[in-house]
């Protein structure tokens, strides 16, 4: 079997390794075909840093796939020939089977299966929604509008919220407007829009999508009265200020007693269980329903659609401008 897997060599270094394999699933497992997985910029930049413990070098990256199963074990969850999402990584083929941290799920018949690997950045973004207050009529200003922070968006405009797309980059922001955001602004005018749209009260929700601790701070500026600051991105970097003001934005009733709030992926359990009403795995079928109706849009959000070999190398060029990309999708199929 000649496989292709794109590997993480060493900070900054990527590259194409191609093998002969004898792969047999075993029990539980699968052996399946990638059609097309997804690059997630700011986690997989991240690890081609080296500023990720967790990931270690050398190693193959990736975490979004929509795969053929090509021969399943003893107890698979599903038959050769079906067609699957799940946590997969940058490779033609590789062994898969349910796990703590890797969720399976049959992709239903009708859906454009080249955008469908983008449903894992949308369960991401959906966490800021399940642990959130929104409720219909409220105000939710979403702080940037990559591939998470557009999804958030259209999630909390799901959920009933007029929604405003705070972001520096021109292209996201038009994009954002496509998939039915009700207002874009700009960092510069985000706080007089806020002010128009809100009637000066401020918004009830701001999710934070960006990672960046100072823009975590400028939220502050943007929430209302007893409001929230949902953290969806992940905090990277280094950053100083004071930090006994940001508190008392929390502690004291005429700063608005604002709760911050993590809204890591994680803190759901992924399969659904009888004790808990929310789950990835239900905010997967979740995404699948609402594309299927036309609430979630995916295949706006695909910019490039790449071959393995051309993938390979473009993670240079993300780091050097990540504002010229959006849904980059690896299409593995020969």
């Amino acid at each position: 079997m000649h496989n292709r897997k794109i590997v993480f060599e060493a900070p900054w270094q990527v590259s194409l390794r191609q093998e002969e394999l004898t792969l047999s699933p075993g029990k539980g497992e699968m052996l399946v075909e990638t059609q097309y997985s997804l690059i997630s910029t700011g986690t997989e930049l991240a690890c081609l840093s080296g500023n990720e413990g967790w990931f270690r070098m050398p190693a193959v990256p990736g975490y979004c796939c929509v795969s053929r199963v090509v021969e399943s074990g003893e107890d698979a969850p599903y038959k050769p020939g079906e067609i699957i999402f799940h946590y997969g990584m940058h490779c033609r083929y590789q062994l898969t089977s349910p796990g703590d941290y890797n969720l399976i799920a049959r992709v239903p018949e009708g859906l454009d299966i080249r955008s469908i690997p983008m449903v894992r950045m949308a369960t991401i973004a959906f966490t800021a929604i399940r642990v959130s207050d929104i409720q219909l009529g409220d105000t939710v200003l979403v702080c940037g509008l990559g591939l998470v922070g557009n999804m958030a968006a259209q999630l909390a405009r799901l959920s009933g919220a007029t929604v405003i797309g705070v972001d520096p980059a021109p292209a996201r922001r038009e994009l954002a407007g496509k998939v039915g955001i009700d207002c874009v602004a700009n960092p510069e005018e985000a706080g007089r829009i806020v002010g128009i749209v809100t009637e000066g009260q401020g918004c009830n929700t701001v999710i934070e999508a960006t990672g960046i601790p100072a823009c975590a701070e400028k939220c502050l500026e943007y929430v209302g009265h007893h409001g929230e600051i949902i953290l969806l991105g992940t905090p990277r970097g280094d950053y100083r200020t004071n930090l006994a003001n940001v508190l008392r934005y929390s502690h004291l009733e005429d700063l608005g007693g604002v709760t911050f709030k993590g809204a890591h992926e994680w803190r759901l359990p992924i399969r659904q269980e009888r004790f808990s009403r929310h789950s990835i795995e239900r905010n997967t079928q979740v995404c699948f329903e609402q594309v299927e109706k036309g609430g979630l849009h995916l295949a706006e959000l695909v910019s490039h659609v790449l071959t393995p070999e051309e993938a390979a190398g473009v993670y240079l060029k993300l780091n050097e401008d990540r504002n010229a990309y959006m849904g980059i999708i690896i299409d593995w199929k020969e």
